[in-house]
């Protein structure tokens, strides 16, 4: 069940963390206010889930869940990234 949901979060990582938000206090227990989650979805909502994963999972974010924070900043900036690509190809 725990991959079905990772594999629904690359996919559609806003549903995921409105899903959480509104099923229980997942997020709350990460996170102090609900500015950073409701920032977090609008900007970076791969980064936010994996954040309160580490933070539920470790209670901090060290070692492994350090490295999975990262990468999915790397995937949540990467995400708009092939727009320019495409924007020059249409123009050649």
């Amino acid at each position: 069940m725990g991959c079905l949901l990772g594999c629904f979060a690359l996919l559609f990582p806003r549903v995921l963390l409105f899903i959480v938000f509104l099923s229980g206090n997942y997020l709350s227990r990460a996170y102090d206010t609900n500015l950073w989650p409701l920032l977090g979805f609008f900007f970076m909502p791969l980064t936010t889930l994996a954040y309160a994963w580490a933070v539920n999972s470790n209670g901090t974010v060290t070692g492994i869940y350090l490295v999975v924070v990262v990468i999915a900043a790397l995937m949540d900036l990467g995400m708009g990234g092939k727009g320019a690509h495409d924007g020059r190809k249409k123009w050649e």
